[in-house]
């Protein structure tokens, strides 16, 4: 697939707002997912957050070029963001965010989702494209070698980067006793 069939350059996106049609507390438990939608969550969350620049090279370097389908988007729009008082009152909303989510279907019936912050179209129709193409068995090992392991990889370097940051600027404080008082 090229840049000019999946339009990787993020133009025609459509402005949206509302909420996403839930009512209720979130979604399913992680115990009650199935180890295959704990596996596609999780390489969701991977290409959600991976850098654009570094998506697109993985996927040049994968040298494959399958057709899809848009069945939906990419379109961006806006999330309610609830929050609770310490963690455990009652929920309200505390502000909205910018997201972006794309379905795409790849023509042997695979069908792909990706739903991100922020306003790139062309990483979420990438990000749909190779959510499709992992569910796919004979692709999946091929996309998680060449694509999910090395965005893992960079991940963790990120993570153990910003704790040595945070370690090298941390403060111990303490408390002295000088004598009875």
């Amino acid at each position: 697939m090229d840049e000019k069939q999946i339009n990787l350059n993020g133009a025609g996106h459509s402005s949206r707002s509302g909420s996403t049609g839930r009512s209720g507390e979130g979604g399913p438990s992680l115990a009650s997912l199935s180890a295959e939608q704990r596996q596609r969550q999780e390489r969701m969350s991977v290409l959600a957050n991976a850098p654009v620049q570094e998506l697109l090279n993985l996927w040049k370097q994968l040298g494959i070029d399958p057709g899809c389908q848009m069945l939906r988007g990419p379109e961006t729009g806006l999330i309610a963001l609830r929050g609770r008082m310490g963690g455990g009152g009652a929920p309200f909303n505390f502000g909205e965010a910018t997201v972006t989510r794309a379905t795409v279907k790849m023509e042997n019936g695979a069908i792909g989702h990706a739903v991100m912050l922020g306003r790139d179209t062309g990483k979420a129709k990438l990000a749909a494209v190779i959510d499709a193409l992992a569910t796919d068995e004979s692709m999946a090992s091929k996309i998680n070698d060449k694509i999910m392991t090395p965005l893992r990889t960079l991940a963790s370097q990120k993570d153990s980067d910003l704790a040595s940051k945070t370690q090298a600027t941390r403060v111990n404080f303490f408390t002295m006793v000088r004598g009875e008082d």
